[in-house]
């Protein structure tokens, strides 16, 4: 897709925005070469690193509430129907992992969507089962929010750090080289978030229970 290659080349806050918005729907665009060089030319003072972060959070809420929206509304069938369509292939986009972020939505419940933003592979779909599961909008849009802000804040230090560290030529090298380790740092964040979830959740019953009972 030239046009994106085009857009990435020429970020500013609004090519943040569509891109992200584009990333959190079905089309292929790596988070990590849009934030993280939008901050490292932040650092050299030619745009605001808060505002790239508010707007890649924009668009992102934006694209996963077209994900959430097509999920309500259109349902299971339609979704794996274009999930399996030549369109959707060329988004790289299959059943298979439709079905994936169902089944880590279903495992870990509406907490997917914060945790889910972190996860590779999950990121951009999990918004289609919120939509799936009929979860309260309003809730969803807050949750995605938290999650994609820390997503984006994390790859927005990680450019602001890398200024000053490699030249822009050898930037989206160092950006992949140093997001594998972000990749395995985030999924045992997330996977301590979602223990302390569950223990919360375990305590509250075991309590409601107790009260119950006297």
């Amino acid at each position: 897709m030239n046009w994106i290659t085009s857009l990435l080349s020429n970020l500013n806050y609004a090519t943040v925005y569509f891109l992200m918005l584009l990333e959190s729907t079905v089309v292929p665009v790596p988070s990590e070469l849009v934030v993280a060089p939008a901050a490292y030319h932040s650092a050299a003072g030619h745009i605001n690193i808060w505002l790239v972060i508010l707007f890649a959070t924009l668009g992102a809420m934006t694209g996963a509430s077209i994900n959430y929206l097509a999920g309500y509304y259109l349902g299971r069938p339609i979704i794996y129907k274009f999930a399996n369509s030549r369109l959707g292939h060329l988004c790289l986009l299959n059943q298979s992992k439709v079905e994936k972020s169902e089944k880590y939505f279903d495992d870990h419940g509406m907490v997917a969507t914060i945790t889910g933003r972190l996860i590779p592979g999950i990121r951009h779909l999990i918004s289609i089962p919120a939509g799936l599961a009929k979860m309260n909008y309003w809730k969803f849009l807050l949750y995605t929010t938290i999650g994609a802000g820390a997503w984006h804040a994390i790859l927005a230090l990680l450019g602001w750090y890398l200024h000053d560290v490699v030249p822009e030529e050898q930037l989206n090298d160092k950006i992949l080289e140093y997001g594998e380790y972000i990749k395995v740092a985030i999924c045992l964040v997330a996977a301590a978030a979602l223990v302390y979830f569950i223990i919360r959740f375990l305590v509250r019953r075991h309590r409601s229970i107790s009260n119950n009972k006297e």
